[in-house]
């Protein structure tokens, strides 16, 4: 399996920095035995190709099959042709590129057009020529399908069965790769993986921009998504933008996580101050914004770009009826800042796991002997669930640094309870009878008199 890139231009370099790959270097990292290789063939100013190998483990392949007890998941075309595999093996080699969050010098160029050529193969698929051509050509792309070269012994047909594709268009980098991710599971029709509503999250980032106007968008739904209620929840939500209507929405586990939380702030009785630490965009602040009782949120980010987005979330909502408005504040767990001292609550809502472990000790020693909040909510990932999702170890996200089973965030947190606090857990979303719930809850209540 193979996928090549190439680009010409002025400052194309920048690609090396939009896809965090050093040109000196060659890439070799193994995925749970599958073998992920990068390097680069051309690199100048003018000109840069790159080219992404994978070699999955085909025994590996065999065990995580479905069909255990049958001779054909040894014998298939899994560990040679691209396919939804492909994609999952190569995803966080191009984690960058896919999430477009370079360095911050290179964050401008996320959004440049480049003349790229990507070319990837080979495919095996039930589509015709014309059918994988509807696909590409309505995003701008010329497509060129090759059929591979036979020898053999006996004249049984004069070409191969597997294509190799090419596309060539202006486009930035982020969304060639991610309508490539996108595309390669419907000409292959072939879904090694859990398929439920985390599809729908990929479908909506990856298709931003684009998928809603694409005239084949009904048949790519239909081979991404084998489920009616997971088609019919996509369709609701289209629905309800293009009619403008607040129809019924599926609730999303981000969703869940805000909701849980907030809920668990209703019933405490000290909920005046608020802090939200690695508030992002402001999301979660917002909505504490509307609960009542509450007379301050410090939203807590170190990311300008985030917290700018969050400043104008903030002020669409400036007077609306029982909101109060959050106040935007530049920090980090990193830093001892007094203004977050004594504080009613604290909320950690997805945050240590994009921390470096090393560095969690003195930021709860920070959090739970300095600041000392009445109560210290957090949110992380359960490493087990992601069984259901058939990740095997792969992180749910490009950046965070671990994920924990539930015993190990128990533990943690055990560990780091200075004796002042109560300890309790719970679960967010849906609960799988053997791996639990998708993220798990941990809240710290300081004891009375301490």
């Amino acid at each position: 399996m193979q996928l090549t890139i190439h680009a010409t231009g002025s400052n194309v370099e920048v690609i090396s920095y939009l896809l965090a790959k050093n040109p000196n270097n060659l890439y070799e990292r193994s995925n749970n035995g599958h073998l992920v290789r990068m390097f680069y063939n051309k690199f100048t100013s003018e000109e840069v190709e790159v080219t992404f190998f994978v070699t999955p483990d085909p025994i590996n392949l065999s065990r995580n099959s479905s069909e255990n007890y049958d001779i054909t998941s040894y014998i298939n075309d899994r560990e040679f042709v691209v396919s939804s595999i492909f994609c999952s093996f190569l995803r966080s080699a191009l984690g960058t590129a896919l999430n477009g969050k370079p360095k911050e010098e290179y964050a401008s160029w996320v959004n440049h057009a480049f003349n790229f050529q990507f070319s990837f193969g080979p495919l095996t698929s039930d589509l015709s020529d014309k059918q994988i051509i509807d696909l590409f050509a309505p995003l701008g792309y010329e497509v060129e399908i090759t059929y591979g070269k036979v020898d053999y012994q006996v004249n049984i047909k004069s070409k191969s069965t597997a294509r190799f594709v090419t596309l060539k268009g202006l486009t930035t980098l982020q969304n060639g790769i991610r309508q490539i991710f996108m595309l390669i599971p419907v000409l292959d029709n072939y879904k090694h993986y859990y398929i439920d509503e985390k599809e729908i999250e990929k479908i909506e980032r990856y298709g931003e921009g684009w998928m809603d106007t694409h005239p084949q968008r009904e048949f790519i739904l239909r081979r991404a998504l084998r489920f009616k209620e997971l088609l019919d929840s996509v369709e609701m939500d289209a629905k309800s933008k293009s009619e403008g209507k607040a129809a019924e929405k599926r609730v999303r586990l981000n969703d869940l996580r805000y909701e849980k939380i907030i809920d668990y702030i209703k019933n405490l009785t000290n909920r005046e101050s608020i802090v939200d630490f690695g508030s992002g965009e402001g999301k979660l602040s917002v909505r504490l914004g509307f609960v009542k009782g509450v007379k301050e949120i410090l939203a807590v980010e170190p990311s300008e770009v985030a917290a700018l987005k969050a400043l104008k979330r903030f002020e669409e909502l400036r007077g609306k009826e029982n909101f109060l408005q959050p106040t935007p504040v530049m920090g980090s767990l990193f830093y001892f800042d007094e203004r977050l001292k004594s504080k009613d609550v604290i909320v950690l809502c997805e945050v240590i796991e994009h921390i470096d472990e090393y560095r969690l000790p003195k930021i709860m020693g920070t959090i739970l002997r300095e600041y000392k909040p009445k109560t210290l909510i957090i949110t992380t990932p359960n490493q087990e669930y992601n069984q259901v999702y058939d990740m095997g170890k792969e992180y749910r996200h490009s950046d965070h640094r671990f994920e924990w089973t539930r015993v190990e965030f128990q533990e943690w947190c055990n560990s780091h309870n200075p004796g002042s606090y109560e300890l309790t857990f719970e679960g967010i979303g849906e609960e799988h009878p053997t791996f639990g719930y998708p993220t798990q809850m941990g809240m710290f209540t300081r004891k009375e008199n301490q």
